[in-house]
């Protein structure tokens, strides 16, 4: 590791092209261990949320797959029906936030590996790749979360831009794309897994939407 490449991690590169300290002027970046420090908080922070976000939609899952079983069990096939479609859309949002939270999980470990090591660019590359299909997936289910994970990932962004420039390493997009979609599928399987461990499934006879869709096609 370069002795200049050390000065930028932990105290700031104090010598810099004239046009860089004047950008800097107006938008001063910092050194760049403080600012991933920061990020991974933010990060985790975000993971906090989704652990309440499925409490919650844990909560509901139950009390609706009760009320299914008591509709069912009164042969109100309709009424069962309507709270089955309504379950599946709960569990859909269960997925998505599970999915979600595993790949930040992932991330923020990532990020704290690499203010021991130093390789800053390929591992904050695939990261935010991964934040922008969080982020995107996240949007409808909790968009004030959306929001803050388009932050993070823009300041991630900025750190990478200034290790770039001060390593002189370059990007691998071909590698940064494999990396994100890895850490992406390996979250959606095990947040399918999870579901599958953690939810009982619908009486067969009780058809969801889904399911009449599939049937029509």
């Amino acid at each position: 590791m370069s002795e200049k490449f050390v000065k930028k991690w932990e105290r700031g590169e104090h010598q810099r092209a004239f046009s860089t300290k004047v950008r800097e002027t107006m938008r001063p970046p910092g050194p760049l261990k403080p600012r991933l420090d920061l990020a991974v908080r933010r990060i985790e922070l975000q993971i906090q949320k989704l652990d309440q976000a499925t409490n919650r939609f844990s909560e509901r899952d139950k009390s609706l797959f009760a009320k299914v079983v008591e509709a069912y069990s009164k042969h109100d096939t309709a009424r069962a029906n309507v709270l089955a479609n309504e379950l599946t859309e709960v569990r859909k949002m269960e997925k998505i936030v599970m999915n979600a939270r595993l790949a930040l999980e992932q991330i923020a470990f990532r990020l704290k590996t690499v203010t021991e090591l130093g390789d800053m660019v390929a591992t904050l590359a695939p990261a935010v790749g991964v934040l922008r299909s969080v982020r995107t997936a996240m949007a409808g289910v909790m968009p004030e979360a959306g929001k803050e994970l388009e932050q993070i990932g823009t300041m991630l962004s900025g750190i990478i831009m200034d290790a770039g420039q001060t390593t002189g390493l370059s990007l691998s997009f071909e590698a940064t794309n494999e990396d994100t979609q890895k850490i992406l599928a390996e979250a959606a399987t095990v947040a399918e897994q999870k579901i599958k461990d953690t939810f009982p499934e619908l009486p067969a006879s009780i058809p969801t939407a889904s399911q009449k869709t599939t049937a029509q096609t």
